[in-house]
């Protein structure tokens, strides 16, 4: 069995781990404090670690930007398709949707198979696209996340000031911003992981270790997706992935780029399960909201579509990596694109013609019903 496929079993099975764990788990407390380990401490030492990691290649600067378009694409595009698939505008489940559809975690979904079928080098490519990736997970969706919350529950007569001055106390007492802030920091100033003190690196190094464990016994463990849910988010996981497709075909057919180790690249890339880090930005507003009745996330939503993202975007990327130089071809691309799409909306075509045909046999019955009475 391959290496990448060999971690995407590994992965899989700590959520069933977590899944298997939940008559241990009997109290809502235990759950949260568990999230709080990991957005308090595994998450902010992942981050600072892989801040201070990065090392900017000036001949692939290029590839942050793509992938921050593509995370703006996703963010613009998203809306438009969530009432199709019967999840209504200003609702929890859409602000949810909205925010975690257009993230991407390459860390976990793509860089262990990249490394496999393509090697270090393309590796070290994903890595440098990621970098726009984190600027919009952790900065943008961030900012975003706020302003619906104090949108939604401020008074209006508190004034816009008011609003900044609250955003700027979250923004600077949250541990994941204190460590992003201080690892930009010394990043200026030339200081890596090897040159900080021994015990701050290796404790650090070692809550870092607990974070995708736990994220995935989490996950496991808060799961809870009810069939008509399943299919709803299934279907927007796969529009997701059509939307990718054609993104990069015109990205292909507009470039004239011919390589197909490049190509499979920006697939993989492109196809990477939602991001964790939204998830931990719709906890802390859940957080502020604890004696709100009305929300502005829903937190359970949030976690089927994490707990979805994963395996179908495993599944996603293996058949892209596998696939040779099939996707060398836009044409190919573009007809990928247009069939994850097609499986997406086939959700809302069934509940269309449900309803079209419930509401034929209803006005058949009325007219039988009319029949009968002037017999």
């Amino acid at each position: 069995m391959e290496i990448g496929l060999q971690k995407t079993v590994v992965f899989i099975f700590f959520i069933c781990i977590g899944f298997l764990l939940k008559v241990k788990f009997t109290s809502h407390d235990e759950l949260i404090g568990l999230k709080k380990i990991i957005l308090n401490l595994a998450l902010p030492a992942t981050i600072f670690i892989a801040l201070l990691g990065i090392q900017v290649q000036l001949n692939l600067l290029l590839l942050p930007l793509l992938a921050l378009a593509l995370n703006l694409l996703l963010f613009l595009v998203i809306p438009f398709l969530l009432p199709l698939l019967g999840i209504a505008k200003n609702t929890p489940e859409f602000r949810t949707a909205r925010l975690l559809v257009p993230s991407l975690a390459p860390g976990l979904s793509c860089f262990p198979f990249v490394v496999e079928f393509l090697g270090s080098s393309y590796l070290a490519k994903a890595a440098m696209a990621d970098l726009g990736n984190k600027v919009f997970v952790l900065i943008v969706l961030y900012l975003i996340a706020m302003q619906w919350h104090y949108t939604r529950h401020q008074v209006s007569s508190s004034g816009q000031k008011s609003k900044i001055i609250a955003l700027l106390k979250t923004l600077v007492t949250e541990p994941v911003n204190l460590f992003i802030g201080l690892a930009l920091v010394l990043l200026l100033l030339g200081i890596n992981m090897e040159a900080l003190p021994f015990f701050i690196n290796e404790a650090l190094t070692k809550l870092s270790l607990m974070m995708t464990p736990l994220v995935l016994l989490f996950i496991g463990l808060a799961v809870k997706i009810k069939r008509k849910q399943f299919y709803q988010i299934f279907s927007l996981l796969c529009i997701r992935a059509g939307v990718v497709f054609l993104v990069i075909g015109v990205f292909v057919v507009t470039t004239g780029l011919q390589l197909s180790e490049e190509i499979l690249l920006l697939l993989a890339f492109g196809l990477s399960a939602c991001s964790f880090w939204p998830y931990a930005h719709i906890s802390l507003v859940d957080s502020l909201e604890m004696e709100k009745k009305s929300k502005t996330f829903d937190n359970g939503y949030a976690i089927n579509i994490l707990a979805l993202s994963f395996p179908l975007s495993t599944l996603l990327i293996l058949g892209v990596l596998n696939s040779g130089t099939l996707f060398s071809s836009s044409i190919n691309i573009f007809f990928a694109g247009l069939v994850l799409v097609g499986i997406g909306t086939l959700q809302s075509l069934f509940r269309f013609f449900s309803k079209k045909s419930m509401a034929i046999r209803f006005s058949k019955t009325g007219l039988d019903s009319a029949s009968t009475e002037r017999i």
